[in-house]
This record gives C-alpha cells, structure tokens and sequence, in this order.
C-alpha cells in the first residue's frame, strides 16, 4: 500500500500558515526600517553643510540659463556623495519649476545591469528620461547619439546629467564618451550640458586620455570619512525613526558606530549593521537588540559581501583564490611565486589553460584590491621584492567560498 502523503501536505501548509501568522501578531522591534536604508531622505543631513553648499554653489548658474561648471565629487563608499547629490539637485530642481526655468537633471547609476554596461544601453537610458524613446538593441550607435543630440536640442535650457559610479562606466564603455558629452556643447544652440560625475576611485581620471581630462575642466568635491562621533550622531537620528521606542540596549549605537568607523567611516556599513542586528533580534523572538547581535550581524555582512564578490569574479579568479586559501592553510603566509606553481597543479586537476604568470600576478593584485585577501610588497635586498598573501576571513566565510569552488569547477 503507498503511504499517504496528502496528511504530511496539510501539516507542512498548516505550519507555514501558522509561522506567518505569528509573525503577523508578534510585536517588530522595527517602527520604519525603511529610515535604515541608504536610499532614506532622511529631514535632516548631517556633517555635510560645507559640501551641499559647496555643490548648490556650482550648480546654481543654471538657474539663470548659465552652463554650469562639470563637477566631479569624490569618496569612499557610504560618506554621503550620492544622499547629497540627490537632495541637492531636487532642490535646485524644485525652484526651477517654481521660477519657471528650463531645468532639466538626468540621474544614471552607471553601476546597474543592462543600464550602463555599454555606450548604447546608457545612451538609449537616457534618451529615454529625456523624453525619446530608443529601442534596447538593433540601431547602428551613431543612429543613438542621432537621436540623443535631438533629444537635448528638444529640452532647452540647461541639462545637468549625473552618472554616479562613474568610474564604472569609463571602465566598462572607456573614456571616449565622456569626450562627447563635453563637446556636444559645442553643437548645440539653446540647450547647455554639464557633467556631474560620482565617484569612489579618487584617481581614475588619471587613466583618462588628456583630452578628455581637459575637455571636462572639472570643478572637484571631495568627501571625508565620518568618524566614529559623526556615524553615532546620524545613527542616533535613524534609529528615531526606524525602532520603536527602547527596542535598542544601551552600546549599541556606539558599537555600530565604531565598528563602521574602522571600515573608513562607511554611514551605509554602521545603517547596514544596525539594521540587520535588528532583522536577527527578531527572527529570534527577541524584544531587544543587543551588542551580541550585532557581533552576529557583522559576520553575516561580512559573510554575504566576500561570497557575493568572489562569485562575481572570472573564472580563473577564483581558481587562483581557491590556491591561495589551500596553501594559507598550513602557512599563515604565502609567496606569489608558490601561489603561481600550485595554480597551475589546479589548473592541470581540473583541466583548465593556466594564464601566464604575470596575468595571475594581476589578479592577485586585483583581489587584493577587493578586500578578499591581503598582499603586501616586502624586499627580499638584493633579489628583489616579492609580495606575502595572507587571508583574514573567518573560517565559516572561508568554508563558504572553498564550497562553492570547488562544486564549480568540481575540484
């Protein structure tokens, strides 16, 4: 007789039906998680006067029909860059429209999927938000700046397009675009463009080509880390906001804060910590949040940051962090000479074409960059310098990405 699994059904659904309602009728920690999020406009914004100040005064001229200077502004993630452009340029935007003035401001962030990874996708968006619709492939590219160009001389007035992450961009579609969104000024007759680029990489104009560096003539703001005080004080006006009321036991803010403060003032780190502190709080069933929760929140961000970018990273990419985090292993630091012998062993297992040594050197130098490992240049006198590679992630982070490695490749 075949066992009767419909009572086994019903019981699964009746306990999900009772878990959701549950939390339904259990009380949240959370008044308005939505103030723990970066994409918040919070009432106030502070510790940042000096720059909203020093952007509004750049972009003001546009309300007059001036050009307004290109502006480029400058800083690590989570101090504030893009919170600040976007307040700004609303406000600017708003007295536009109440004097009347031919103001328009295009906002792109170049760093999302199948909108700025080409010259065409990002041309074709914005076209789109000004006013002409291209299709999303099949047109010759000069067809699209065709269409971009009679998009603009439609506006009048001025156009202020903001790319956030606009180091992004230069990256994937190279500089040349830049040079023609610089010099289309010169083509039109009554609508000026000017350029708000943001950016976390302080130098990557200087891989720019000298013409376009000129052509964009710059004005520079640059954003400094929050320090520990500054991070306590924006956390202790969100959590206001996103909390109920004594849902936070005492230390936990500063903890936040401090800990935020180490990862180069990062406001969108200690939001993140906070946050998730509380998510954690509450799946188990707990009324407050407490400094252990956010111990266990900082390993999960962590956790979740590294394996999110050692999945996005090529193939042989991971094949060279697999080898680095075998080796490191037995030894607290390895040689990039030894890193390069053990590869290409993996890359005979798995019957991969090993890269040239000089190619591996650069990912290396690559994850180095990213955070997943840590590489420092030390001379060895006479015979040169060479690089020691350690690995400061925990062991279940570590665990994490060897998994899913090796059941990519089935090492």
């Amino acid at each position: 007789m075949a066992p009767d699994n419909s009572s086994k059904e019903v019981s699964l659904k009746g306990d999900l039906k009772s878990r959701f309602s549950n939390y339904m009728e259990k009380d949240s920690v959370f008044e308005n998680k939505d103030a723990l999020t970066t994409n918040w406009r919070p009432e106030r914004i502070l510790h940042r006067d000096e720059k909203i100040n020093n952007l509004a005064s750049i972009l003001a001229p546009s309300l007059k029909g001036e050009d307004p200077s290109n502006v480029f502004i400058y800083g690590s993630v989570g101090t504030g860059k893009t919170l600040i452009t976007k307040h700004v340029t609303s406000e600017l935007q708003d007295v536009a429209e109440e004097q009347e003035v031919d103001l328009n401001i295009v906002y792109i962030n170049c760093k999302m999927k199948k909108v700025a990874d080409t010259e065409y996708r990002l041309l074709a968006k914005l076209c789109e938000q000004l006013g002409k619709e291209v299709p999303s492939t099949g047109l010759p590219t000069d067809e699209v700046y065709n269409r971009f160009f009679e998009a603009l001389q439609n506006q009048k007035g001025v156009v202020i397009i903001a790319l956030d992450e606009i180091d992004a961009l230069v990256k994937k579609v190279g500089d040349e675009f830049l040079y023609n969104l610089t010099r289309i000024n010169d083509d039109l007759r009554e609508t000026k463009v000017s350029i708000l680029g943001i950016s976390n990489d302080l130098n990557f104009t200087e891989y720019m080509d000298s013409r376009v560096k000129s052509s964009l003539s710059e004005e520079e703001i640059i954003f400094s880390p929050y320090n520990a005080i500054e991070l306590r004080e924006i956390l202790q006006e969100r959590t206001e906001r996103g909390f109920v009321e004594d849902a936070l036991v005492d230390g936990v803010i500063s903890k936040c804060s401090a800990l935020a403060a180490q990862e180069h003032g990062d406001a969108r780190r200690a939001l993140d910590l906070i946050r998730v502190a509380g998510e954690l709080a509450e799946r188990s069933s707990e009324e407050e949040v407490r400094k252990k929760h956010v111990d266990k929140a900082q390993e999960k961000i962590e956790r979740d940051r590294v394996v999110e970018t050692v999945e996005s990273q090529p193939k042989h990419s991971k094949i060279v962090l697999y080898t680095i985090l075998d080796m490191a292993e037995d030894d607290e630091e390895v040689a990039t000479g030894d890193v390069y012998s053990e590869y290409k062993q993996w890359c005979g297992e798995i019957d991969v074409s090993p890269l040239t040594q000089r190619r591996v050197s650069g990912l290396i130098s690559e994850l180095d960059m990213l955070g997943v490992i840590n590489a420092n240049v030390i001379s060895k006198g006479r015979y040169g310098r060479t690089r020691q590679i350690s690995v400061d992630l925990s062991e279940s982070i570590r665990a994490q990405i060897e998994n899913m490695i090796e059941n990519k490749f089935y090492i």
